[in-house]
């Protein structure tokens, strides 16, 4: 409607157009002013739970709205990230969005102080009287924009803004930051405010982890991603992207033995297991391919029975205290944001990684408006539990409007539950103090304790921490005394050799990724290595040991992935054999003469795992790369398949390689006569034809040859390689 055409209905209906004016705008300060859905009491008491299991209201607007993200710090006190800006950054100016809503910006805003000022805040909140339920709030930080994620540590708070990573110092712990914050990291994605960069977690290793989600793409320190899990070091300022792919995940843990679990919301499925170095799977045809074009190959998610309500599971964390009764010890507990609950799984041993299967309801809303975003265990050992509070849960149209006046945040605990504790600070604590909290049953104690001792970077305590570890007759308690040693400085070689004999696959495993996390381990370490490549028979430190050797240089890395190899029982595993090719093809051609070296041979063909996963991508591979080198490592494999099928099969990885190397221009060479007036074109099918033979290929291409030939692939493959009698004999049978 026009102005015009308003003014003149407004003539001509005047009472009734005054009345619609005002009920519109009456509703529309009722939607600003009420929260929707039910009374924060009036929704705890239409939840059910399971039995033995009660729920409290804990906080709810106005002190707490739009929670995203919530934890405990050192003192005992619950902190909440309200996601108020969602889902436009403030100051900024959208150029386009495409149909996936993938948003492009007129720029990247400054960090704060600088750049524009948003309605986010990371709060403080505190239970007064003792009540158990919240009654003040402090902010201690405001005016974020798209702030996704927070931290504890190394005297202040860590706090992902996007595209940056931030800290707040706040060394005399007043609660007001000490000034600006320091700029971490820079890069992160935002193109999509439902799946940025989120979910800081600290490693029982001593960095800082981290997701990002699906529809954005990261660009950090020269490093490229779309969708992965990443982590920063808080002393070394390293950075690195410690696995690519996944789909969106939101909030990841670390179970007893450290592996990581990061929630997605892959249909069907609770969670991928990041292991280091790997490619997971995502929608390819939304989110590009893998920014590695030799992976060949990506791990799935986590297999699952059972599954139950919407397919977005964020927030899980494996429970590890015993506030609950003993049959929820190491159970994942994650949040159902579509299927309005909170549920509990079981996670099991699946060859090197884990698999999934349903346990049960903890806690169903029987409200639609119930959002839960976020899940965590308190120092109580209780489950505490942030609910957006929304029935819009989907992705949103950019203008669209939502409801930030409510949010609430929930305590799931047990009937029968001795009282916790009165709260101890670890800050508070001596050295020997923290030392005895890494045997404590609950692990929020064992993980400040941890963080703790590393933040005071004092290696006095690893002369204690080594007795423990070889006096621990409980192996969970050996690997955390490990872990400790590793984030204090104390473990050296002689106390890695020994621990790489250690009875635990746990402490082996861990040892070996430690040794060559922050450096190259020591030379005498490398054939205790090989040899346990040979003859360790658990698959998680095979596993691990697959990842740790794409860390290592080209001549340590081949002879450990060959051992890995000839490992014929490790062949189905789900993630040795893709593990072990990453490895090689990490060194393909900068290590070309080791890696030929290792598998160009007969004894390589007569492996299974050798055979079938690592020759084939091997010819891929050097096809791929198109260098000289690459020709000539083709040529070689070529000549050591040891029959004709195999043959075959080399010249089909070759085909494949040759393809990968793009489109190019058909020369334009005469025909032959014909009746028929075919005009010669540019053929934009033919990906991959090289300009000129390669030299390297020569023979191998005389040897497959044959001007009689009918055979696609033969024919296909030759013309790849610019044999003009192939190109002549797929022309005259083509006519």
């Amino acid at each position: 409607m026009t102005t015009a055409d308003f003014w003149s209905r407004f003539e001509s209906n005047g009472i009734g157009m005054i009345h619609t004016v005002f009920v519109v705008v009456l509703c529309c300060s009722r939607v600003g002013a009420l929260a929707q859905g039910y009374a924060p009491e009036e929704a705890v008491k239409r939840m059910t739970v399971a039995d033995g299991f009660e729920v409290d209201l804990v906080a709810a607007e106005p002190l707490v709205r739009q929670p995203v993200a919530i934890d405990f710090d050192d003192r005992g006190r619950l902190w909440v990230l309200q996601y108020l800006q969602y889902p436009n950054p403030a100051g900024l100016k959208r150029v386009k969005v495409d149909r996936y809503s993938r948003t492009t910006y007129d720029r990247v805003p400054k960090p704060p102080p600088y750049g524009p000022k948003g309605a986010d805040r990371l709060t403080i909140l505190t239970d007064t009287d003792g009540d158990g339920r919240v009654d003040t709030s402090k902010d201690f930080v405001s005016d974020l924009n798209i702030a996704t994620g927070f931290a504890f540590g190394y005297g202040g708070v860590f706090v992902l803004q996007t595209p940056y990573l931030l800290f707040y110092p706040d060394r005399n712990r007043d609660d007001i930051p000490d000034g600006d914050p320091e700029v971490l990291l820079k890069g992160f994605g935002m193109e999509d405010t439902s799946s940025l960069a989120n979910s800081l977690v600290w490693g029982p290793d001593g960095w800082l982890y981290g997701t990002q989600g699906t529809n954005i793409t990261a660009s950090i320190r020269g490093i490229d991603f779309e969708q992965g899990l990443w982590r920063y070091h808080p002393t070394t300022k390293k950075f690195e992207l410690f696995a690519e792919g996944g789909a969106n995940m939101w909030g990841l843990d670390f179970d007893r033995n450290g592996n990581l679990l990061a929630g997605t919301n892959y249909g069907g499925y609770l969670m991928l297991h990041g292991v280091q170095g790997a490619y997971f799977q995502k929608s390819f045809a939304k989110h590009g391919e893998l920014h590695n074009r030799f992976a060949f190959g990506y791990f799935v998610h986590a297999p699952h029975k059972n599954f139950q309500g919407g397919h977005v599971t964020v927030g899980g964390f494996i429970y590890q205290a015993d506030a609950f009764p003993p049959e929820y010890r190491d159970k994942y507990i994650a949040v159902d944001t579509l299927g309005h609950a909170v549920r509990w799984h079981t996670v099991k041993p699946h060859g090197s990684t884990v698999r999934t299967e349903n346990g049960g309801v903890l806690l169903q809303a029987n409200d639609a408006w119930f959002a839960p975003t976020d899940a965590v265990m308190g120092p109580d050992g209780a489950v505490y539990i942030a609910d957006w509070y929304d029935k819009r849960t989907a992705h949103p149209d950019p203008d669209a409007t939502w409801d930030r006046s409510n949010g609430r945040i929930y305590r799931l605990r047990s009937s029968t539950a001795d009282p916790a504790p009165q709260h101890v600070d670890p800050q508070s604590l001596s050295r020997a103090q923290l030392i005895d909290w890494l045997s404590s049953r609950s692990e929020w104690k064992v993980r400040r304790a941890r963080r703790v001792l590393a933040e005071r970077r004092d290696e006095t305590p690893a002369a204690q921490l080594r007795k423990k570890l070889f006096a621990a007759s409980d192996d969970h308690q050996a690997l955390q005394m490990l872990w400790t040693l590793h984030v204090v400085g104390g473990l050296d070689d002689d106390l890695q050799a020994e621990l790489l004999n250690h009875r635990a696959p746990s402490i082996r495993a861990w040892t070996i990724r430690l040794l060559a996390d922050d450096t190259t381990p020591a030379a005498t370490l490398l054939p205790t290595l090989v040899e346990i490549a040979k003859s360790d028979a658990s698959p998680i430190v095979i596993r691990q040991l697959a990842s740790t050797a794409q860390r290592l240089p080209a001549n340590e890395c081949v002879p450990i992935a060959r051992a890995i190899a000839g490992r014929s029982e490790f062949q189905s595993d789900p993630y040795i054999p893709l593990l072990t090719w990453w490895a090689i093809e990490r060194h393909a051609v900068s290590g070309v003469d080791d890696v030929l070296q290792a598998f160009a041979n007969s004894e390589a063909w007569k492996t299974p795992l050798a055979r079938d996963v690592i020759l084939g991508r091997l010819m891929r591979r050097f096809a791929g790369d198109g260098s000289r080198t690459g020709f000539a490592a083709c040529a070689r494999l070529l000549a050591s398949a040891p029959d004709d099928a195999q043959r075959r099969r080399m010249i089909t990885e070759l085909d494949a390689g040759l393809k990968m190397l793009g489109r190019k221009k058909l020369p334009r060479l005469p025909l032959p006569d014909s009746s028929l007036a075919i005009k010669r074109v540019d053929d934009p099918s033919a990906a991959g034809r090289l300009d000129a033979i390669p030299p390297e290929l020569t023979d191998a291409l005389a040897d497959i040859w044959s001007d009689q030939t009918t055979d696609p692939l033969i024919i296909r493959v030759s013309t790849r390689l610019s044999s003009r009698a192939a190109l002549d004999r797929a022309v005259a049978l083509a006519l």
